[in-house]
C-alpha cells in the first residue's frame, strides 16, 4: 500500500518552510558562479518551522560567510528575504529575492575583474 500524504490545512502553518524551484535555482546559480570564481567551497540548507536558510562557506569547518534566509512570517513587515553576514548582521532585507542577492552579485563582479 502507498504512503498517505496529508493536504495542508488552510490557516495552519506548514511543518517546515522551504524554497520553491525558482528561488532555489536563483540561489544555486549564484553559488555556482561564486564557486567558479574560487570564493565559496561548500553550502548547507536548513528547513525549519519558521525559516528556510541557505548558507555559503569559504571553507567547510567555519561559520558561513553569508546566509540567505526566507521567513514568510515577515512577508507583510520587512520582507521575507534577508541576507545575513558572517557576524550575524543583516546586510539587506526585502520582499523580492533578486535585490537581496544584489550585494553578493556585485562582489562577484569585483572578484572576476581582479
Amino acid at each position: 500500500m502507498g504512503t498517505v500524504t496529508p493536504f495542508p490545512i488552510p490557516g495552519r502553518q506548514p511543518s517546515q518552510i522551504g524554497f520553491d524551484r525558482i528561488e532555489l535555482t536563483r540561489i544555486l546559480d549564484l553559488y555556482g558562479r561564486m564557486v567558479a570564481a574560487g570564493h565559496w567551497r561548500d553550502y548547507a540548507i536548513e528547513f525549519t518551522r519558521d525559516a528556510a536558510v541557505f548558507a555559503a562557506f569559504r571553507r567547510t569547518a567555519e561559520r558561513p560567510e553569508i546566509r540567505i534566509e526566507k521567513r514568510p512570517e515577515l512577508r507583510n513587515k520587512q520582507g521575507m528575504w534577508a541576507l545575513v553576514n558572517e557576524a550575524g548582521m543583516v546586510l539587506k532585507r526585502g520582499h523580492e529575492l533578486g535585490p537581496v542577492l544584489a550585494p553578493v552579485e556585485r562582489r562577484l563582479m569585483k572578484l572576476i575583474e581582479e
